[in-house]
């Protein structure tokens, strides 16, 4: 497996194109579709929220056949909260991107992002539909990339390949995803294409388990969206032998090629996280079982006190003992070592005499990393996020407005 330069439109296939629509700004990409015009194997994950947007719904629909050949995006506008007019809002972008590619609006994806409770303009957003799917090519994913964005900094992509049964086989992501994000999906959209031969069931159950180590284990400011998903649009054209087993071969090495994507855009949305001056990277180790590792390392992630500290540079454990304690997780509170970076802070659960010089120096990194040691078993995860600045509440003060 090797990385590529590229995007969504880095495997054989696939066009997509982002346009300005002004659903919310002027001179803001805010309108995309990706497209494949060979029917592709499809699968998702949504939201966790019970406040759900209208596109989650439909499109949750529209992929229970396991198929899908286009994604139509907007954001600025969440469609959320918005009734029995989201819902035909939703769907009229559906019809509409069907009929201008010449599919079924079953084999449709809609997604959405930006405020909730608000109508969407739909003469514009139609407008926008029309111009994107006009100017559909294999050069467009940079400007789908930029017109999901809302307060994220970055574009965020990658594209990879592999070989599978002697076929080249490629994958390309984007994601957008700044605020509002905590496990078990976010405010964040993921789309992921690739051209290999995959069976929908193995698709779906390869997509569940990397969204659990990736989008899963990131948390911003403990909000869960009401509009997140991340759909895989499979096409085939790699011309490998279907993988239909993701304990073969091939499954193994499209498996390895999903989580590398998956988790390297969590990450940048991790970083990219609102107001953000630093990543946290979060490491509990020698955990009884991984879904202890996983409760403790996200609830650390999660800590606004923590995330304060770190943005402070203050070297405050006592912060981050406190986060394992409320994460649901059973241990022995006597074990725990904590560690900043390579810097021991405490030791079975009590505070050393540490460097505050080597300490400062870790919570100076760009990344900045926390250990906790069980000391009870084998198991280990990692969970991601960042640190809580004055510019995030500047920010959100003001997000509708």
């Amino acid at each position: 497996m090797k990385l590529i330069e590229g995007s969504i439109t880095a495997p054989r296939g696939f066009l997509a194109q982002g346009v300005s629509a002004e659903i919310k700004k002027k001179d803001k990409k805010d309108v995309a579709i990706i497209f494949s015009p060979k029917p592709c194997t499809a699968a998702g994950v949504f939201t966790t929220n019970q406040v759900r947007a209208a596109c989650v719904d439909i499109s949750k629909a529209h992929l229970a056949d396991g198929q899908a050949q286009a994604i139509v995006v907007n954001s600025g506008n969440a469609n959320a909260c918005t009734g029995e007019q989201g819902r035909a809002d939703a769907g009229a972008m559906a019809e509409l991107t069907a009929d201008l590619l010449g599919i079924q609006a079953q084999d449709v994806v809609v997604a959405s992002t930006g405020v909730i409770g608000v109508f969407m303009p739909m003469e514009r957003v139609k407008a926008g539909i029309r111009e994107a799917a006009a100017g559909l090519s294999p050069q467009g994913a940079g400007n789908a990339a930029c017109a999901i964005m809302t307060t994220d900094l970055m574009r965020k992509e990658i594209a990879l390949e592999a070989t599978i049964d002697g076929k080249t086989v490629r994958m390309g992501a984007m994601a957008k995803g700044s605020g509002m994000i905590h496990p078990n999906m976010a405010t964040m959209l993921s789309f992921i294409t690739t051209d290999a031969a995959i069976s929908s069931k193995c698709l779906q159950k390869m997509v569940k388990s990397s969204a659990a180590l990736s989008y899963n284990m990131i948390s911003v400011d403990r909000d869960t969206s009401t509009n997140d998903m991340m759909i895989v649009l499979a096409n085939g054209e790699a011309g490998n032998q279907l993988i239909d087993d993701p304990d073969s071969e091939a499954g193994q090495i499209f498996k390895q090629m999903l989580d590398y994507a998956n988790i390297c855009l969590a990450k940048k949305m991790a970083r990219d996280g609102e107001g953000a001056t630093h990543m946290i990277e979060v490491q509990v180790l020698h955990a009884p079982d991984e879904s202890t590792a996983r409760l403790m390392a996200r609830s650390v992630t999660g800590s606004n006190l923590t995330k304060a500290a770190v943005f402070g540079q203050d070297a405050n454990w006592g912060r981050i003992l406190c986060a394992v304690g409320y994460s649901g997780a059973s241990f022995d509170p006597g074990k725990v070592d904590i560690y900043l970076g390579e810097e021991k802070m405490a030791e079975n659960g009590m505070g050393l005499i540490f460097d505050e010089n080597k300490a400062l120096s870790e919570l100076q990194k760009d990344t900045v990393t926390i250990k906790i040691d069980l000391k009870s078993g084998s198991a280990r995860a990692t969970a991601w996020g960042c640190d809580l600045t004055y510019d995030y509440v500047k920010i959100n003060a003001a997000y509708r407005t």
